[in-house]
């Protein structure tokens, strides 16, 4: 996995390009009416990791590289949307290229605001976009079926198998039950990689709430909690007012922002540590004098295919892996000291990567 990209989701007028525009400083236009964001926007924001100041700092590095992750911001969708209606089929597209999802769910009232529907009801709005991808991810499913049933008549026991889990993926999607929600196999899994389906994908809700509710739970964003848990999703709780406040503070006055608030760390922040665990992700780190960076991999990753994250010829090369704990290093006070006190380790290729590992791959050229 390169960079993990996020498509910002929801209906018109929830917040979302007011939080798109907060957490990347990104300017895409936020307006009170529907489809103000014509294109997606695209905005790449750091992983904010307080152990790369750390090995910068020791190691006098003449570069940071912080992790990173795209978010894009997807127009608003309608009901309606899989046959076109609103910005239509163009939008759909745009979620398919994306990790994971997150569905920015309209949790606070203001008259000033127009909601599409008339009135706040996240259940309602939650059931508009998930039926609104099912209906994609079905045409998908039935365009494959008539396919598959051309390979069954040659007698393909590939086609069978293909066909069977299709069949069930189509019933799941006409009861409007997202493929995510599905109990399936791991050989399902491998077998509908490529088909790229919307409502396979990871999610997120994001529930926007009011200013002055960022501490506390109201009732709209109870009923979004409900239905997570059912769907085994997570909610992250944000209020883009709010995140629109902190970017414009400098670090400092940021931080005091969000201890006024009761907040330990911003909504941004929030929702990208959701990401890496809906995803499963970690990082691992590299430390020397030209840089420090962090490397973003799956959790679960061997030394060998996590050294192809920095060059495809560290992994074809991989020998060996130097590594050492991150808190073992920096109580140790430098590499050597850690060196001295037997904390590094040689680890081989099929070693499983940790968070926080402090890596130098030896290689072939």
């Amino acid at each position: 996995m390169s960079n993990l990209e996020v498509g910002i989701v929801g209906l018109p007028n929830v917040g979302k390009s007011t939080l798109f525009n907060a957490i990347t400083k990104a300017c895409a236009e936020a307006a009170n009416y529907p489809f103000c964001t014509i294109e997606p926007n695209v905005g790449i924001v750091t992983v904010k990791d307080p152990r790369l100041d750390v090995l910068t700092k020791m190691y006098n590095s003449k570069k940071t590289t912080p992790a990173t992750v795209r978010f894009v911001d997807i127009a608003g969708l309608v009901a309606g949307a899989s046959k076109g209606e609103g910005l239509g089929n163009k939008f759909l597209e745009h979620i398919r290229q994306v990790d994971a999802i997150a569905h920015v769910v309209r949790c606070f009232e203001d008259g000033n605001i127009t909601h599409v529907s008339g009135n706040i009801d996240p259940i309602r709005d939650v059931n508009i976009i998930d039926t609104e991808l099912c209906l994609a991810d079905l045409e998908v499913i039935e365009r494959r079926i008539s396919k598959t049933e051309k390979l069954l008549k040659s007698g393909s026991k590939e086609a069978k198998i293909e066909i069977e889990l299709l069949k069930k993926i189509r019933d799941a999607l006409n009861d409007g039950i997202p493929v995510r929600n599905l109990d399936l196999s791991k050989d399902d899994q491998n077998l509908m990689r490529d088909w790229n389906l919307l409502t396979n994908k990871k999610i997120l809700y994001v529930a926007n709430v009011a200013e002055d509710e960022v501490t506390t739970k109201n009732p709209h964003v109870q009923k979004l909690e409900e239905l997570a848990s059912k769907q085994n999703a997570l909610v992250v709780q944000i209020s883009a007012k709010v995140e629109s406040e902190i970017a414009e503070l400098d670090p400092e006055e940021a931080r005091e922002f969000l201890s006024e608030l009761g907040l330990e760390e911003s909504g941004l922040d929030r929702l990208i540590h959701a990401a890496f665990d809906l995803l499963g992700l970690m990082t691992f780190l590299t430390a020397g004098e030209d840089e420090c960076r962090a490397w973003t991999i799956q959790k679960g990753t061997p030394a060998q295919k996590a050294a192809g994250k920095i060059h495809s010829d560290i992994e074809r090369g991989f020998i060996r892996a130097e590594i050492v704990n991150y808190d073992d290093l920096v109580k140790a006070g430098s590499m050597l000291a850690a060196r001295e006190k037997g904390q590094i380790r040689l680890e081989g290729k099929d070693y499983i990567m940790q968070d926080g590992d402090v890596t130098y791959f030896r290689f072939n050229v």
